[in-house]
């Protein structure tokens, strides 16, 4: 981690890939066991053609509005680990909306490995009219750990993984903004965007006194399919480390390692062209890269009104990550966003 860049309160993430000729990534420490299995799924993938997923919602979910989505609810008392004494528990996101593709999830304990099996009675669908017995084997969209680091009796949100390969953390005091993406392949070309998913994931389970949790992903996507190590370290900075192996079914023009996705509205660095009591609007304000051991590149964000590409050549950079540096209520005046509270997300290189 960059020692003068990540604030108290900020998500931190280290990504361990080394890009090598024949365009394999491989983790600089990759452990024996789950991992190379998972590894071992992803080449096995990437040798065959893509399969899209290939359930579809139920269609009484499928026909819920946002609103109506939001109002499903996983119960807390069926969270995972809530009758034992770990300092982790995890949490389940309902498939709806645009998340309809779910995803498989296990655990991984002394005894082997299980799939966790979705549970509709995990559930509170609030005042949605659903037909349960459409839901059995539904499977989850998503899910999220929890951790106290903010009062010793309660398990904050610290990490989410939803939708796509997305996944966004928190440290102490945060409340949710940018988020970060296994893996992301021709951003800002004319072809378009392709967005891998993770598909499959295993959680170990902690021990009792553990500081950290470890997850595996497979990734999957029409080129690529990937395994991933995330080490989870929540606290005042959550740090997460990351180790991935890429396997490419095809050619790619642009591949984005360890991006970050994040929003500007107005701010500081270009005012609103509509009236607003508000001074800024951003979840992050600018691009900070670490080039070297002395030298250190500011790129604040814009909002552009058409796309813009900004482009840095570097070689063996220290870290990079965008930065939500105003941290005052009176930056922002949003009692509601508190945009003082979004964290900042550092990168940094291992190995």
């Amino acid at each position: 981690m960059a020692r003068s860049v990540p604030r108290p309160g900020s998500l931190a993430v280290r990504g361990a890939l080394v890009l090598l000729a024949t365009l394999v990534l491989v983790a600089a420490d990759a452990q024996a066991g789950v991992f190379d299995d998972v590894a071992a799924r992803a080449a096995k993938l990437a040798a065959s053609p893509y399969q899209k997923p290939g359930r579809s919602l139920a269609p009484s979910i499928k026909a819920l509005s946002y609103d109506q989505y939001r109002d499903i609810r996983f119960r807390p008392d069926r969270a995972l680990w809530r009758n034992t004494k770990l300092p982790f528990e995890i949490m389940f996101f309902h498939p709806g909306w645009f998340y309809e593709a779910p995803v498989v999830i296990h655990e991984v304990n002394a005894e082997g490995v299980r799939e966790l099996r979705f549970d509709p009675d995990a559930f509170d669908y609030g005042g949605n009219k659903i037909n349960r017995e459409e839901l059995r084997d539904l499977g989850f969209a998503g899910f999220r750990v929890h951790f106290p680091v903010n009062a010793p009796t309660y398990k904050d949100e610290v990490l989410v993984f939803l939708g796509a390969s997305y996944f966004r953390g928190l440290g102490k005091g945060q409340r949710f903004g940018l988020s970060a993406r296994g893996l992301a392949i021709d951003t800002a070309e004319n072809t378009g965007e392709e967005f891998p998913r993770f598909v499959e994931f295993w959680i170990e389970r902690p021990q009792t006194t553990a500081k950290e949790l470890t997850i595996y992903a497979l990734l999957d996507s029409p080129r690529a399919a990937g395994a991933y190590r995330f080490v989870l370290r929540p606290g005042v900075t959550t740090v997460l480390d990351v180790d991935a192996r890429l396997f490419l079914r095809r050619n790619v023009a642009k591949l984005g390692l360890a991006p970050l996705t994040s929003m500007f509205y107005f701010g500081a660095n270009q005012r609103s062209a509509r009236e607003d009591y508000r001074p800024r609007v951003h979840d992050s304000d600018g691009l900070s890269i670490q080039a070297s051991a002395t030298d250190w590149i500011w790129r604040p964000l814009v909002n552009p009104k058409r796309l813009l590409v900004t482009s840095f050549a570097l070689t063996n950079p220290r870290g990079f990550g965008l930065m939500q540096r105003e941290r005052s209520f009176g930056d922002y005046e949003d009692l509601e966003a508190r945009y003082d509270l979004r964290p900042s997300a550092w990168v940094e290189l291992k190995g």
